[in-house]
C-alpha cells in the first residue's frame, strides 16, 4: 500500500491563508488531500438554505482556481462524514486528519464526536486547531480578553504551498448530487477569498471612513459597513488576518474612530462565539429562564402573522421594507436585524415556533444570521 495521506477536512474555513490545519498537514510531508463534504446532515438542516450552499459552492470554486496552478484541488463530494472517511481509508490509508474546531450546533458537535470515535478506533490522530480566539470547552471568560489579543497579534499560519505533496492517485467517492448553487444571484455578494479581499480593500479605500457614523443607518450602512460578515462566517478570510490588516491602517488620517468601532465588533465576533461555546445549552432553551413558561401566541392567527412577517406584508412600512430588502439582496444591517426579531417576538408574540433559541428561529432568519451572502456595488 502507498504512503498514508494527510487529510485536511474543510468546514467553515474555506481559505488558503492563515490556515493552521493546512500548514500542519503540508509540514507533515505526507501526500495531501483537501476535502469538503456536503453532508446530508447539514443539507437537510433548517439552519441552512440555498443561499448558504451557493456561497459555499462559490468559495470552493474560488479555492480550486487558486490551487490549480499549484497542482492541487479541493476534493468535493456529498455524503455522511463517517461513510466518506471510511471510503477514503479503504482506498488510501489516512495517516492523520487536520481541521479547525467547529463552533457549531449540537448536530455538528454530535457528528464530530462520532468522527473522533471512528478515528480513534482506526488509530488515526485528529489534529484540531482553534477557531480564532475561541477556547474549546471554556467554562468562563475570565482573562479571555487578554487571550484574544494574544491570538489576534500572533503570526499568521500561512501554509508553505511550495512544499505541498499532492496525492497523485484518484479517490472514488460519492458524487455531488443535483444542485442549482451555480445559478446567478446578481444582487448578492459572491463567496470566496478573492471576493473577501476585494471587499476589504474597498472598505479601506474610502467607503469605511464613515463606518461609525453610518453603521446604524438602514441605507447608508449598505456602503459604509465592512460587508465582511459572510466571509468571516465561512472562513474566506480569518478574523486574525482581518484584524492585522486593520492595524496596518491604524494611523490613516481621519479613520481612527471608524477603525476603533470596527475592531470592537471583531472582538464581539469571537466573544459571542465563545459565549455559545461555553453556554451551548442556549441552542435548546432561553438564556433567560423566565421565558421557559412565557405564553407566546399560537394558532391560525399567529401562523398568518408569521407568514406576513416572513414575506414583508405586515403593514408596518419599516418592518416590511427590511424584510423585502433581505429577500432581494440578502443584506440588512444589524440594527434592522435586531428590529425584525424584536417585532416578531415582542409585538407579534411569536416564540413557540420561532423561539430565539430554537432551530426554527435560525431557519427563518438564516439569510440574516448565519451567512448573508449578498452582493453590492463596491467603490
Amino acid at each position: 500500500m502507498s504512503a498514508p495521506i494527510s487529510l485536511v477536512w474543510l468546514k467553515r474555513d474555506l481559505r488558503l491563508r492563515d490556515h493552521a490545519p493546512l500548514q500542519a498537514a503540508i509540514a507533515a510531508g505526507r501526500p495531501l488531500v483537501i476535502l469538503y463534504l456536503f453532508e446530508p446532515l447539514l443539507l437537510n438542516d433548517p439552519h441552512h438554505s440555498k443561499r448558504h450552499w451557493r456561497f459555499v459552492w462559490q468559495s470552493l470554486c474560488d479555492l480550486n482556481q487558486q490551487l490549480a496552478p499549484l497542482g492541487g484541488q479541493v476534493t468535493i463530494c456529498q455524503g455522511d462524514a463517517l461513510a466518506v472517511f471510511d471510503a477514503i481509508h479503504r482506498q488510501q490509508a489516512i495517516g492523520a486528519v487536520y481541521s479547525h474546531q467547529e463552533i457549531g450546533v449540537d448536530a455538528t458537535f454530535s457528528r464530530d464526536k462520532a468522527v473522533a470515535k471512528w478515528l480513534e478506533s482506526h488509530q488515526i490522530p485528529w489534529h484540531e486547531s482553534p477557531t480564532g480566539a475561541v477556547i474549546r470547552g471554556a467554562k468562563n471568560r475570565v482573562d479571555w480578553d487578554a487571550e484574544w489579543q494574544k491570538v489576534m497579534r500572533a503570526p499568521l499560519a500561512d501554509p508553505d504551498w511550495q512544499q505541498a505533496r499532492w496525492l497523485n492517485a484518484s479517490l472514488t467517492l460519492p458524487s455531488l448530487g443535483h444542485h442549482n448553487w451555480d445559478s446567478p444571484a446578481p444582487r448578492f455578494q459572491s463567496g470566496g477569498p478573492s471576493w473577501a479581499y476585494k471587499t476589504l480593500q474597498s472598505f479601506f479605500r474610502e467607503r469605511g471612513q464613515t463606518y461609525q457614523r453610518h453603521i446604524s443607518k438602514p441605507l447608508a450602512s449598505r456602503k459604509s459597513c465592512t460587508r465582511l460578515s459572510p466571509y468571516l462566517a465561512w472562513g474566506n478570510i480569518s478574523l486574525r488576518e482581518m484584524y492585522q490588516i486593520t492595524l496596518l491602517h491604524w494611523q490613516k488620517k481621519g479613520w481612527r474612530r471608524a477603525l476603533v468601532a470596527m475592531v470592537s465588533r471583531l472582538h464581539w465576533h469571537c466573544h459571542f462565539m465563545q459565549k455559545f461555546e461555553s453556554e451551548h445549552h442556549m441552542e435548546h432553551r432561553p438564556v433567560n429562564r423566565g421565558y421557559l413558561h412565557f405564553e407566546y401566541a399560537n394558532g391560525p392567527q399567529s401562523d398568518a402573522h408569521l407568514r406576513a412577517w416572513q414575506q414583508g406584508n405586515t403593514g408596518y412600512p419599516l418592518v416590511d421594507a427590511c424584510m423585502r430588502c433581505l429577500h432581494v439582496t440578502g443584506y440588512i444591517n444589524f440594527r434592522m436585524r435586531a428590529m425584525l426579531v424584536s417585532f416578531l417576538t415582542h409585538h407579534l408574540l411569536i416564540g413557540a415556533a420561532v423561539c430565539i433559541t430554537s432551530r426554527s428561529y435560525f431557519s427563518i432568519l438564516s439569510p440574516v444570521f448565519i451567512t448573508p451572502n449578498f452582493k453590492c456595488k463596491l467603490a
